[in-house]
């Protein structure tokens, strides 16, 4: 890493305080060293805002309601391969990666029998046409209908009943995103530009549900607490309350910070399962 940094940025580079892969960290350092974060990103949350609450009122309108998954994916792609950063991009990839392994994590440690786990693992930016983010959300929904009510331990699975059937750790190497030079945008700002196409090109319910599906946050949080023992993990929950459903506001730092509670306990999970190897 380079010297240039600031003070506070130096300081969180040291900061393991919250479990994070160093991987990940390097990613968003240099995510934050973008220029156009600190420069267009603001401009664009600003406009794209209110765009999306004009988008989000005529989609709530009594109106026949349309998606277009399949045009929405290939838009995203090629906005991603052709726009978004190589560090966005290895993020975004990350992201479906970390979700995918709790989720599993917790499918095999529910005590119930889970017919499908997630295969949510995109290694190029062409795979998320499969993978895809309208499927991420569902998936999410499904495998929490499928593990039913939980059942709540007072305390911890010993470390060598834990099951980690269908975990696939993180390998940087595997991701593929071949580099062009019009890749500069940061993430966040892909992001406002991606959120008004998600509201537009789902259904009212479908974007209701994925702008909501964060709030489950706090309970992922609160089961894998009690199967490890940790219940320091709920305080890595931004997005909390699942039963109060909320709007586009705040929309961009909610999907942030669910970005990083993803991390965060991905992280924690990963330290646990080695230990438990060892």
């Amino acid at each position: 890493m380079s010297n240039r940094y600031s003070p506070y940025i130096e300081a969180i580079r040291h900061d393991n305080s919250l479990e994070i892969e160093e991987d990940a960290v390097k990613l968003w350092l240099k995510d934050l060293d973008n220029p156009f974060r600190w420069v267009l990103r603001p401009l664009l949350q600003f406009f794209f805002a209110i765009l999306l609450h004009l988008v989000w009122f005529l989609k709530r309108l009594p109106l026949p309601q349309f998606s277009a998954h399949e045009l929405l994916q290939k838009l995203i792609c090629w906005f991603c391969t052709h726009f978004v950063s190589h560090e966005a991009n290895l993020l975004i990839l990350r992201h479906f990666a970390t979700e995918s392994n709790i989720l599993n994590f917790l499918a095999a440690n529910s005590g119930k029998e889970i017919d499908q786990p997630l295969k949510l693992y995109p290694k190029r930016i062409a795979d998320m046409m499969r993978d895809s983010f309208v499927e991420h959300d569902q998936e999410l929904f499904r495998l929490f209908a499928d593990m039913g009510c939980w059942q709540h331990k007072n305390d911890p699975v010993a470390i060598d009943k834990l099951s980690w059937e269908n975990w696939q750790p993180i390998d940087m190497d595997e991701f593929q995103i071949k580099p062009k030079k019009t890749q500069v945008l940061d993430f966040e700002s892909a992001h406002s530009l991606f959120m008004c196409l998600f509201c537009l090109l789902l259904t009212r319910e479908e974007y209701r549900d994925a702008i909501n599906g964060f709030n489950l946050d706090q309970s992922i949080a609160i089961r894998v607490s009690q199967l490890i023992g940790q219940p320091h993990l709920t305080e890595t929950a931004y997005n909390k309350h699942p039963h109060y459903l909320v709007g586009p506001w705040n929309l961009s730092q909610r999907f942030l910070m669910h970005g990083f509670f993803t991390e965060y306990l991905y992280a924690t999970l990963e330290a646990v399962r080695k230990e438990h190897r060892d």
